[in-house]
């Protein structure tokens, strides 16, 4: 077995950044330790002092006037508004301690009424910063938001920020970022002259694929973005964006190449789904696939006259 003091200082820093992109967010101790057994030795620690705090009587609340009496002593009447801020104490303690988290239905309609409340990306923008809605965002390091042209009627959509997205704040960063820059320069295509999103903001632990709920909560969320961007041709990268919006359960094999329209608010637009970029550095036979759909998606923007031929 290999030791941390074995690493050099580069090679240490190395494995912890694969850990972390693998969300792996606990160090595992040399030995095994019973941390239930350890969890309970604690409980019944803190039990005698608990019971022996609940027992002890609190001057002027517990006893009765006659316990509290004492002989040859004359009463002092409590000074006036002291019950009260005693019996508030609980309360703010109470307040105090960890909120229980919102439902799924709750954290849905403040998402959507965040949403509507944008009148512009910017807006929109500000909202999803300041949403607490969605758990995915207490384990993000950054808000991913549309970034490019909001005026050029082109719009292309990923999934969900990988790890190196996450890092940068920027939709598809690292190598699948610099694949996907080529990919738009061969046709014609450059990200600042796009309008470039994704379906999640956040990045999922471990990238894994977004929960039925984390789905709706987010919903309200890009689909505003597509209403207040109105663009007129989209292009879906990789097979849960596809899904997302074709409402489909196809891999992206068979969801891929073919012209389909969404529908969002009140607008009805044209939309073709390929393959990620991060899926053809997995698999680089399948870049003959994606150049297909890129030629089909060019052929599109070219009859729409958003590109010049």
């Amino acid at each position: 077995m290999i030791s941390a003091n074995d690493l050099s200082p580069a090679e240490l820093a190395a494995l912890l950044h694969f850990h972390a992109d693998a969300g792996v967010e606990w160090l595992l101790e040399e030995e095994a330790i019973d941390r239930f057994a350890e969890f309970e030795a604690m409980k019944a620690a803190r039990r005698p002092a608990t019971q022996a705090q609940q027992q002890r009587p609190v001057a002027g609340e517990s006893l009765t006037p006659k316990e509290r009496s004492v002989p040859g002593e004359r009463q002092t009447p409590p000074r006036p508004g002291t019950a009260s801020l005693r019996s508030a104490a609980p309360a703010e303690r109470a307040a105090s301690g960890p909120q229980p988290a919102i439902p799924d239905g709750e954290a849905v309609q403040q998402a959507r009424f965040a949403a509507e409340s944008a009148r512009s990306l910017s807006e929109l923008k500000t909202a999803i910063e300041a949403f607490n809605g969605c758990n995915l965002k207490h384990s993000a390091r950054s808000t991913i938001f549309a970034s490019g042209d909001a005026e050029s009627g082109i719009m292309v959509i990923g999934s969900a920020p990988g790890a190196e997205d996450d890092r940068e704040g920027v939709p598809f960063s690292g190598k699948s970022g610099q694949l996907f820059d080529k990919m738009l320069a061969a046709i014609g295509l450059k990200r600042s002259a796009i309008l470039l999103t994704q379906v999640i903001p956040w990045r999922p632990p471990g990238n894994r694929a977004p929960s039925a709920a984390e789905m709706d909560i987010c919903r309200p969320f890009i689909e505003r973005q597509i209403a207040l961007a109105e663009p007129k041709a989209i292009l879906l990268l990789g097979n849960f964006s596809a899904r997302f919006f074709f409402g489909e359960n196809d891999t992206i094999h068979g969801l891929r190449g073919r012209w389909k329209e969404i529908a969002v608010a009140d607008c009805v637009i044209p939309a073709i789904a390929s393959l990620h970029p991060q899926d053809l550095l997995t698999a680089p036979v399948n870049k003959r696939l994606a150049w297909n759909d890129l030629l089909a998606f060019q052929a599109k923007l070219k009859s729409l006259s958003l590109l010049r031929n």
